[in-house]
């Protein structure tokens, strides 16, 4: 696992495009050099709604959070590949319903490492992010930062959004949630959401482009009955795993998309 040993982050390699980056510069961001711009615009010559995609999915983590609060209790928070900080962080959202929420961000990109812990300067210790690799996830539970932070004796929400199609099917994304829902107590919940496709096609397409722009650093988009597996054996909230623009609607506008590709995912509680 990439830790947090007190080094330093990592350099960042800037000629690379990075998942991250793409992500903030599709969100607007500034974040980002030359080559993630290049990278996206082969990605939106490919599947020209992404932008739309990842404005959908930002508000969809915001309302899921909100849900997760307000209507569940959750004061506890773990975001798996959580990204580049933006508008609206977890945390924020979520101390905006309860203040004493506790938020633990997870990612092993540097970027993301460097301008999170700049965001975080300023909190009073119920926030922190950890560098570390989900794909090993009893490391980052089993982390004494982590554990300074997160009560697992107690229900946390464990955060997927738009990251398990950065895992390839070698790393197994199906068995990495299923090791969350694992370790967690009964009465937490797991949110997914991924980029879906019911064409075959278009999904070897932005896959293939994905991988060639990242370096191999990606993983596949897949279809829907495949991440409704990703939830199998917990009990999914409803309305369902859902295009996510249909998952508990509120006052934000949609971004109109209408091509092969959807965000799909959906809560579920661990019994």
């Amino acid at each position: 696992m990439d830790e947090d040993t007190g080094s330093g982050p990592p350099p960042i390699d800037t000629r690379t495009p990075s998942v991250a980056r793409m992500h903030d510069y599709l969100l607007g961001g500034t974040d980002n050099y030359p080559a993630d711009r290049r990278a996206c615009g082969k990605l939106l010559r490919v599947a020209p709604d992404v932008r739309a995609l990842a404005l959908n999915n930002r508000a969809f983590l915001r309302r899921a959070v909100r849900v997760l609060a307000r209507e569940h209790g959750i004061r506890q928070f773990l975001d798996h590949g959580s990204g580049l900080p933006t508008r609206d962080n977890v945390h924020q959202v979520a101390q905006a319903v309860h203040p004493d929420c506790r938020v633990v961000y997870v990612d092993n990109d540097p970027t993301a490492l460097a301008h999170g812990r700049i965001l975080l300067d300023e909190d009073d210790g119920s926030t922190i992010f950890l560098r570390a690799d989900l794909r090993e996830p009893d490391a980052i539970l089993d982390h004494p930062d982590l554990r300074a932070t997160l009560d697992l004796e107690r229900p946390v929400a464990a955060l997927f959004v738009s990251v398990l199609h950065c895992i390839p099917e070698r790393d197994d994304p199906k068995a990495i949630v299923r090791r969350v829902a694992e370790r967690l107590c009964p009465g937490s919940f797991v949110l997914v959401c991924q980029l879906v496709s019911h064409d075959p096609h278009a999904r070897d397409a932005v896959t293939r482009c994905m991988d060639e722009a990242t370096g191999g650093r990606w993983g596949a988009v897949r279809s829907p009955t495949t991440v409704d597996g990703f939830l199998e054996g917990l009990d999914v909230e409803p309305p369902g795993l859902t295009e996510i623009t249909d998952w508990h609607p509120d006052t934000e506008p949609r971004i109109l998309q209408g091509g092969e590709f959807i965000e799909y995912g959906g809560l579920a509680r661990i019994p």
